[in-house]
């Protein structure tokens, strides 16, 4: 299999050698490049289109979240990780509606890295779990202060738990190993999901999903 392409953005540079120092010792990742700006992100995108590009947040000039979103308005395909100190909801929110497939710490351990990477790569969706925690927190509030508009149908038992592995991170063929089905069965029932919850792909689908309570995600482990 091929590996996987890595671009960096992130404007600290003893921060962004020592991702860079990390990720090529991991199996499977080549990092393409590094640049230090949103601006340098979106240009350096064009010429290496990498599969994956981790961005940092807060850059001067072009932010992360706004240097995602014109990124992907060029090359839709590219997996975008967002890598920050920030875990405030607002900013989840703000990174997934650009786009981003994924938002990690930069406290994160390597191996949860690795995944988010993995999971951009697929096209899947993964939030680290300090975030989710956070994110499930801020939803159970919104719900305590309103009752949630529910989706237009209900989802079935085996769809909440193909939804459910999907927020965990995991591809079609990982979630139909997991449930003993086919992998056609499985994306099957992601097309259903999408139907029903009126959206057009999995980051769309896993926000409304936590949302409203349809499907939960492990909490953060105590440090």
């Amino acid at each position: 299999m091929d590996a996987v392409r890595v671009l960096l953005a992130d404007d600290h540079t003893l921060f962004r050698k020592g991702l860079r120092t990390l990720l090529e010792r991991m199996p499977g990742v080549e990092v393409v490049g590094e640049v230090s700006t949103g601006d340098e992100a979106l240009e350096r995108s064009r010429d290496l289109v990498p599969d994956v590009i981790l961005m940092d947040v807060k850059m001067p000039g072009l932010n992360g979240i706004d240097a995602a979103r014109r990124v992907l308005a060029e090359n839709p395909h590219i997996g975008i990780v967002l890598v920050t100190m920030f875990d405030d909801p607002e900013s989840v929110f703000a990174g997934m509606r650009a786009g981003a497939r994924g938002y990690v710490l930069k406290e994160a351990e390597p191996e949860e890295l690795a995944r988010a990477i993995a999971a951009a790569a697929r096209g899947e969706v993964m939030l680290a779990p300090k975030i989710a925690e956070k994110l499930l927190n801020q939803f159970q509030r919104e719900r305590d202060r309103r009752p949630p508009e529910l989706p237009l149908e209900e989802l079935t038992h085996r769809e909440r738990e193909v939804l459910e592995l999907a927020a965990g991170g995991l591809s079609n063929k990982e979630i139909a190993a997991r449930l003993a089905i086919s992998e056609k069965t499985a994306k099957n029932h992601t097309a259903n999901i999408f139907s029903k919850l009126q959206v057009n792909d999995r980051t769309q689908a896993v926000l409304l999903a936590l949302r409203h309570g349809l499907v939960k995600l492990p909490a953060a482990e105590n440090s």
